[in-house]
């Protein structure tokens, strides 16, 4: 399985510093979680990855290449940015057919992914009758269609109810045991800490820590979801100040 490497990745945008010097290596077989407030540079940071942005500074790679150099990119990494960028005409099944006849993946693939993402009784629906929960389940199937190594999500509990929130989180882990490499961008803290093996916190484009709960805890511990907020806080107030 592949990994990702950060190495010295930068992003400026004009005299505006998006992300600075970011070094970092995001394992496989992990679920890590890429925190920051609004505009930290998280998604900048995932668009570098996916070679969508160029960076000013540094290199992103997936096991060890730019994404431009991979030789079967889909079948390396799946990515979802968001709940958007589907047909509202087409069924949640011939959105995939679509996607898997473009990449000469086989026909089986997409009732594969539908049990995967559990949307098989919804699989003949006009796309534009789903939830946003629904759409990024879709968003998922359409990820996974190479059965890719690693697996990038922005903010992919966005519009589930709690029992989506739950099932997310199965989802994620069992990604993760399975031998993919797993970052998710979240401002769900309390579902990053039932999900994540590591966290990575930045705050204007800049990394504040990287590591696991319990260092992120201190010497303090921490015992509920509130405990997380306000390390978190600590964090990204501190990088403001």
């Amino acid at each position: 399985m592949a990994d990702i490497t950060l190495d010295g990745l930068g992003k400026t945008f004009g005299p505006v510093v998006a992300v600075e010097s970011l070094n970092l290596q995001i394992r496989t077989g992990s679920v890590t979680a890429f925190l920051g407030p609004n505009g930290a540079g998280k998604t900048t940071t995932m668009r570098m990855v996916l070679g969508l942005v160029r960076p000013t500074t540094g290199r992103a790679l997936i096991g060890g290449l730019c994404y431009a150099d991979l030789p079967s990119p889909r079948r390396t990494v799946g990515a979802v940015l968001g709940p958007d960028g589907f047909h509202v005409g087409r069924t949640g099944r011939d959105h995939l057919r679509v996607i898997a006849r473009a990449c000469a993946f086989p026909d089986r693939r997409v009732d594969d992914v539908l049990d995967l993402v559990e949307l098989s009784d919804a699989a003949r629906r006009r796309v534009g009758t789903y939830s946003l929960g629904m759409r990024q389940r879709l968003g998922l199937a359409a990820a996974l269609l190479g059965d890719p190594e690693v697996l990038i999500t922005d903010e992919p509990a966005n519009g589930l109810d709690p029992e989506g929130i739950a099932w997310l989180r199965r989802f994620l882990r069992a990604s993760a045991d399975a031998g993919r490499t797993v970052l998710v961008s979240s401002h769900l803290l309390a579902e990053v800490a039932r999900t994540a093996d590591r966290i990575v916190v930045i705050s204007e484009g800049r990394l504040r820590f990287d590591g696991d709960l319990t260092e992120l805890a201190g010497p303090a511990g921490m015992h509920d979801a509130d405990d997380l907020e306000n390390a978190f806080l600590r964090l990204t107030a501190g990088a403001a100040s």
